[in-house]
């Protein structure tokens, strides 16, 4: 089955506008995946889901298996049909959380162990696991175990740490390759592969070619958008993209500022996550056409207009800047739920433009318009 389809191609720069075909329905990107980590996007009910016109959701491996528990998810139908949830889902692998929630972890060459957040009780992932735990969780998408570093990491901590990810990455391949080997290629869910390499070029470049080697569905770029600097994610994230298939889909983890993903789209990258758009939601922050705007602020108490008059989100059509501002002072749950749904369709409307710029071949002016406009704070 061909899972991945490029329908056009910027002629400026390496932006492209493609489907990705899952099990669970098509995946148009360049596409923002909200966030769903335990089961539910924070806020945000599924009707609201389908109002904003979310392609493929995001959940996570390592909090599932904790909570609710696998059996718990089999039993009600896997993730889609435990929290009702149609389309797509891409799954973590979990590799992230375990290394920045868990209590004494110890990392070996079979797998990680680890002691859960919850309750402290002992747990044991290995490359196979964690696609036996993803076949439970029933998910489209699945991702390998991968080992992350801190930042900044020394080059002998990061070269450490990407050998085992690429040892962990054949092995997980080859669990998942006889695990889906009886499926329909039609029902088959797709596998990406974790490239890893810390602030090091080479050593991202070397990931990239290694994990293009495997023939993996697709690419996920973990470890960047951690607290470097712009310039060292970008020459990074370059360095991956040089060394990808164009063949494939790509999918940068956890990046969810607007600017960003502009910036990354122009790469090649096609597919984004991340929590921002709604935890800064519930600290009173939006994301506008016009820049960051904090609901907050005394300069809103008055104002009858809506957070973002380009925005055509429910919250945008119904309420105005000086309810959200007496909601989020009064601490009403309701502004959460409100500018959560603000920021994720946001997001989503971005990408929607950036598709339709590089179909019109207008994505290099299309990009300096939103950056022109885009100031750091209303």
């Amino acid at each position: 089955m061909e899972h991945f389809k490029v329908l056009h191609k910027d002629t400026e720069t390496a932006a492209r506008a493609a489907v990705v075909k899952t099990n669970r329905g098509l995946v148009h990107t360049p596409v923002f995946m909200p966030v769903a980590t335990q089961g539910t996007v924070k806020a945000v009910s599924q009707r609201d889901i389908q109002e904003i016109g979310a392609e493929c959701l995001l959940s996570n491996t390592y909090h599932l298996y904790l909570r609710p528990g696998l059996p718990t998810l089999e039993k009600c139908g896997g993730l889609n049909g435990f929290m009702n949830h149609p389309g797509p889902v891409l799954t973590d692998s979990g590799g992230f959380q375990v290394y920045s929630l868990s209590r004494l972890r110890k990392i070996t060459d079979n797998g990680v162990h680890f002691a859960s957040h919850i309750d402290g009780s002992p747990h044991f992932f290995t490359p196979e696991k964690v696609i036996d735990y993803q076949a439970s969780i029933g998910s489209s998408i699945w991702t390998c175990l991968d080992v992350c570093v801190k930042n900044p990491a020394s080059r002998e901590d990061a070269v450490d740490a990407l050998k085992k990810t690429q040892r962990w990455a054949e092995r997980a391949k080859a669990h998942f390759t006889e695990k889906t080997r009886h499926m329909d290629p039609l029902k088959r869910p797709l596998l990406f592969g974790i490239i890893q390499g810390s602030m090091y070029p080479d050593l991202r470049a070397e990931a990239a070619r290694h994990m293009a080697e495997l023939d993996m569905d697709g690419f996920a770029v973990g470890g960047l958008s951690v607290g470097e600097s712009k310039a060292q994610m970008m020459e990074s994230l370059a360095a991956v993209m040089e060394n990808l298939p164009k063949n494939k889909p790509v999918y940068f983890m956890g990046l969810g500022t607007p600017d960003d993903i502009w910036n990354s789209v122009e790469l090649g990258v096609d597919m984004f996550d991340c929590v921002l758009p709604t935890r800064n939601a519930r600290n009173g922050q939006a994301l506008t056409s016009g820049g960051k705007l904090y609901v907050k602020n005394a300069q809103f108490k008055n104002d009858d207009s809506p957070l973002d008059p380009e925005c055509d989100c429910i919250c945008c059509r119904n309420y105005s800047r000086a309810y959200l501002s007496h909601l989020y002072k009064a601490k009403e749950l309701l502004v959460s739920q409100l500018i959560s749904i603000h920021n994720l369709r946001f997001l989503i409307n971005q990408t929607k433009i950036m598709r339709l710029a590089v179909a019109g071949g207008t994505f290099k002016q299309a990009k300096k318009a939103f950056m022109d406009a885009y100031q750091k704070e209303v």
